[in-house]
């Protein structure tokens, strides 16, 4: 073998291991990144299903937590609001802080007040009077809520 084919035999040989060697780190970075992918899309599926809690479990959950009754917390919102009716009650979580969140109206009133009774101490946390508009302007933000968490 001459030097010059031995050569041409080298070159030829380099040229085809470079070759497989592309070929196999294509096929891997493929492979990687379809593994990866798949990975990303179960792990978010796993997180949004477990972030997805249900308002009845959310609810129950949340009465367990609860030191102070709905009756409790009730008649202490009633004592703020001589008169008053309650609308609309519920139990929720505001600011992290559990509470008893009552609507309440008076007779000859057009404005509603919000009473929230901390639903671990039983202590009022605020009181707050809201107009006809500032209630359509929430239940609309309530519901887009709702609408996106289902």
């Amino acid at each position: 073998m001459t030097k010059l084919s031995f050569v041409f035999h080298c070159g030829f040989m380099l040229s085809w291991f470079y070759e497989v060697q592309t070929l196999v780190q294509k096929t891997m970075k493929i492979t990687h990144l379809m593994g990866i992918t798949l990975s990303a899309a179960l792990l978010a599926g796993c997180c949004s299903e477990h972030h997805k809690e249900s308002k009845e479990a959310k609810q129950a959950r949340w009465m367990a937590e609860a030191k102070v009754s709905q009756a409790d917390a009730q008649a202490t919102a009633m004592a703020q609001v001589p008169n008053g009716t309650i609308k609309e009650s519920e139990l929720e979580k505001e600011h992290g802080k559990l509470i008893w969140s009552f609507d309440m109206t008076t007779p000859g009133a057009m404005d509603t007040t919000e009473i929230n009774v901390d639903a671990l101490t039983g202590k009022v946390v605020s009181i707050e009077k809201e107009k006809p508009e500032d209630e359509a302007k929430e239940a609309a933000k309530e519901a887009k809520e709702k609408k996106d968490s289902d």
